[in-house]
This record gives C-alpha cells, sequence and structure tokens, in this order.
C-alpha cells in the first residue's frame, strides 16, 4: 500500500499540482491587494463612497444591497481570468499546435527508402544485361 502511494506521489502530477496551488494562492494575493488598493479606491470614489465596500447601495426594505462588493468580486475574477489565460492557456495551446503540425511532418526516419530486395536486384542485372545484348552496337566485350 506504500509503494503504491509512494509512486503516485513521486509521479510527477501531484508535485506539479501543488506547485499550482501555491503558485496560485500567491497570485490571489497580489491580485486581491491590487483591487482592493488601486482600482476598490477608484471605482469607490466613482460610487460615491470610500472603497467598493460601501459604494452603489441599493435599499430593499429593511435592507441594502451592496453592488460594489459584488463588482470588486467579479473585477478580482477577471483578472486572475486574463492572466491564467494569457500566461498558461494560451501558450499551452500554442505549444500542442507547434507539436501536433511536428508530428505530421515526415521524419528524415521515414524517408529513408529501404534497399532492394535480392529478386529485385537480379531483375535489375537481368534487364540491363538483355538490353546490353540487343543494342545495335553489339555486346561490349568482344567475342573470340
Amino acid at each position: 500500500m506504500l509503494k503504491g502511494f509512494k509512486e503516485f506521489v513521486l509521479r510527477g502530477n501531484v508535485i506539479d499540482l501543488a506547485v499550482a496551488v501555491v503558485i496560485g494562492a500567491a497570485f490571489s494575493a497580489v491580485v486581491t491587494s491590487i483591487v482592493e488598493n488601486v482600482i476598490t479606491p477608484v471605482l469607490g470614489a466613482v460610487g460615491g463612497a470610500d472603497s467598493l465596500v460601501g459604494a452603489f447601495p441599493i435599499s430593499v426594505g429593511k435592507g441594502t444591497i451592496e453592488l460594489g462588493t459584488v463588482l470588486a468580486a467579479i473585477i478580482q475574477f477577471l483578472i486572475v481570468a486574463v492572466v491564467v489565460y494569457f500566461v498558461f492557456v494560451l501558450p499551452i495551446n500554442h505549444l500542442k499546435k507547434v507539436a501536433f503540425i511536428k508530428k505530421q511532418q515526415p521524419t528524415p526516419q521515414d524517408t529513408v527508402e529501404t534497399p532492394p530486395t535480392e529478386a529485385e536486384l537480379l531483375t535489375e542485372i537481368r534487364d540491363l544485361l538483355a538490353k546490353q545484348q540487343t543494342s545495335p552496337s553489339g555486346p561490349t566485350h568482344p567475342s573470340a
């Protein structure tokens, strides 16, 4: 049982996934900071508040819907989605396309001709000898 777990962990997929999670968490912290400290104050000022938390309020009965908070979450999601697309998805799709095109092209090993078989060589020699004997100039070897 431990051998199977060891193979699973060392296969590479788990390590790649762990690295992706750590990088994703760090990237998420950067995006959150940018949204909260740069974008939110600018949009909050447009909405009449210090930040998006109090911006664009809609009063519904006794409660208030704060669209600014939802807007901040949507902006954060869009930033993450754009970066993931342009940094990961687009290059990987390009590499897959290039690999597919390379796979479709013949390799030098595919274009190497197979040597003729013994029967083909003998047939060729026979045809050359027959042609040589029937040529108008006669045989190339003097006969005695």
